[in-house]
């Protein structure tokens, strides 16, 4: 080839590589503008207080802090910022669990009894039935009081929170049935224990934060003396701001006890990418569903017909949510320093994914007042199936809607967008009434998590 040929060739390629990372980097930009508009609308409208992290095939399209750290000292939220993520703890105990099958030190397969044998029924329980929350055993938050700062904000022996459970008769039959239990990784964080001779934050730190450089993630938030340490509210309007009660990791140990950043759980994104700290088949068993859609402290859905793995958590004053789409590299974080049991940053990264895969615009959604007589013509039972149905009430001008599905949505409010259309504030879902030709209510259509269902009006 002549040389003024070679010019031209390698001048070619470099104008095109310099197009087309030019054109790379205005979708980033233009994403990451996307993204903070809807957030800065999301905190406009009470629905997040928080940092997050949006990533895609490795690189950070938007990491930031929206609102306040601690509200009455002034200071805001920025991507050092530090929270405790509660459930979100699951994952890490799961993924402890399937190393310590590789080096040989127990199997899924053990039985309970094998070592803590107090538990009532241990003979029937493995490993794998704790994993994946079919060991029928009873979950003792479902006990923990709202307000009990005695309980709640200081240390609490070990045993005291099994004497909770361990005596009480199984739920059902194990591995027949799903059910979310936190004693279920309460105990693996004990078996954990008895298998290392070291204490689960101790296992924690040499196999998941020390390789990984994860410096900014722990357990005992309580007494974590850092400036980065968020304040937790139970109640965070513009002009009420509740201060949450102090949770003590104690109480919730394997099951929810870490506290981290959105930049050391990126890495954790990026070691589930790379296949690191665990071999590609133990990756694969965490991240295959057993009943419903939980696997090995994962647990395994799609949005919009894209697989992802995704866990959550959440405490008094504060909720985490953490999502990875393996086949497209996404990464969606978020970590808020305001809470209540029953709330979720579902509908918020549910967007976020929305808008990255380009299937959403964000609004904010104002609603409307619906004459009661139309709304009482709503009211009644819809079924999708035989066991799984939707209850619709009414209180005044307010529809509320109740699912007898197992874990679906509590009775919640839902409010108008107009006269037959109706959302959740903390769900990404819309239920849309359907009339026949006649006037009469027959159905509801319900768009929810990027997912159609039909549910039929029975009575």
């Amino acid at each position: 080839m002549k040389t003024s040929q070679l010019f031209a060739f390698v001048s070619l390629l470099i104008f095109y590589s310099s197009h087309l990372q030019a054109q790379q980097n205005a979708h980033v930009d233009s994403l990451a503008i996307k993204l903070d508009d809807y957030l800065t609308s999301a905190v406009k409208a009470g629905q997040f207080n928080g940092t997050v992290l949006v990533a895609e095939k490795g690189k950070i399209i938007l990491q930031k802090g929206y609102g306040w750290k601690n509200f009455s000292a002034r200071t805001l939220n920025d991507v050092n910022s530090i929270y405790p993520i509660g459930s979100l703890t699951k994952p890490f105990t799961a993924i402890v669990i399937l190393k310590l099958q590789e080096v040989g030190r127990l199997s899924v397969n053990d039985l309970l009894s094998k070592y803590i044998p107090e538990q009532r029924d241990a003979d029937k329980i493995t490993l794998q039935n704790l994993l994946d929350h079919t060991s029928g055993i009873y979950d003792f938050s479902h006990d923990i009081p709202e307000d009990d700062s005695a309980l709640l904000s200081h240390p609490i022996a070990q045993q005291k929170v099994l004497d909770a459970f361990i005596h009480r008769p199984l739920e059902f039959k194990p591995g027949t049935q799903y059910s979310y239990c936190s004693s279920d990784y309460f105990l693996l964080g004990m078996i954990i224990e008895k298998v290392t001779g070291m204490s689960y934050e101790q296992v924690v730190h040499q196999l998941i934060f020390k390789p990984l450089g994860m410096q900014h993630s722990g357990f005992d938030f309580i007494n974590l003396i850092d400036t980065a340490k968020t304040t937790g509210y139970k109640t965070f309007e513009p002009n009420k701001h509740v201060l949450a009660l102090k949770w003590d990791s104690t109480l919730s140990r394997a099951a929810g006890a870490m506290y981290s950043t959105t930049g050391d759980l990126y890495k954790w994104a990026m070691a589930i990418a790379r296949k690191e700290i665990l071999t590609p088949a133990s990756w694969q068993q965490a991240f295959t569903p057993q009943l419903e859609t939980y696997g090995d402290g994962w647990f395994i859905d799609t949005l919009y017909g894209i697989k992802y793995i995704y866990h959550s958590g959440g405490l008094l004053g504060y909720m985490s949510s953490f999502r990875y789409y393996p086949d497209k590299d996404v990464t969606v974080i978020l970590l808020n320093n305001f809470g209540y049991y029953d709330q979720t940053l579902l509908t918020v990264n549910n967007n976020l994914s929305a808008i990255v895969f380009n299937k959403y615009s964000w609004k904010t959604k104002v609603p409307v007042i619906v004459d009661e007589t139309l709304l009482q013509q709503y009211a009644g039972a819809y079924a999708i199936n035989k066991k799984d149905r939707l209850i619709i009430t009414t209180k005044g001008h307010q529809l509320y809607a109740e699912s007898t599905s197992k874990n679906g949505i509590p009775k919640l409010p839902v409010y108008a967008e107009d006269e037959s259309s109706f959302y959740l504030k903390d769900f990404d879902a819309v239920l849309t009434f359907v009339r026949d030709v006649d006037g009469n209510v027959i159905k509801i259509i319900s768009h929810e998590n990027g997912k159609v269902m039909e549910y039929k009006k029975i009575k």
